[in-house]
């Protein structure tokens, strides 16, 4: 049977937006997201986090470097008792040119390919335009924008939903 996931961007949604975030001293979890996340588990959806990690490609950080924090931020989400089931993310510049890179599908094509996903039951929750398209892009119909990370505009969105916060997103998931 096809899994129903939420698909989760990871800085300005699971964390507050830090540029080229690499350092555990400076992540910060966003207010309602073990909450929000616990929710999700309760209602069947499984969780994936997609992200892009330009600043590995970019030379700011190293693999290493983000395979640690993203160890530290997993044992966290262990703790408030969160299976994250998988976590993806592109560690290209955008110069690259990658599949992976959203707004590209790869991640979700890769997620959906490793996992037996139902990207019709499932939800893309980003902060950046880039992460709707990649959903879209990938089949994902029930999206939403965030405004806790990067500037929003909802003029121009192709999101179903724009809210401030995860914690919002349970209005609607259900």
């Amino acid at each position: 049977m096809a899994l129903k996931t939420i698909f989760l961007d990871r800085d300005g949604v699971i964390n507050k937006e830090v540029e080229y975030l690499h350092e555990i001293n400076k992540f910060i979890f966003i207010d309602g997201v073990f909450e929000t996340c616990l929710y999700f588990q309760k209602l069947g959806f499984r969780l994936i986090i997609v992200t892009n990690q330009s600043g590995i490609g970019r030379g700011y950080y190293t693999e290493r470097d983000y395979q640690i924090l993203t160890k530290w931020m997993l044992k966290k989400f262990l703790s408030n008792k969160i299976d994250i089931l998988d976590i993806f993310h592109c560690p290209h510049s955008p110069e690259f040119n990658c599949n992976c890179r959203k707004p590209k599908p790869g991640m979700f094509i890769e997620a959906k390919e490793k996992h037996n996903i139902s990207m019709q039951d499932s939800w893309m929750i980003g902060d950046k335009e880039e992460d709707i398209k990649a959903a879209k892009k990938a089949g994902i119909k029930n999206t939403i924008l965030l405004r806790s990370g990067h500037k929003v505009d909802e003029t121009r969105s192709a999101a179903q939903f724009i809210f401030n916060s995860i914690i919002n997103t349970k209005k609607i998931i259900h």
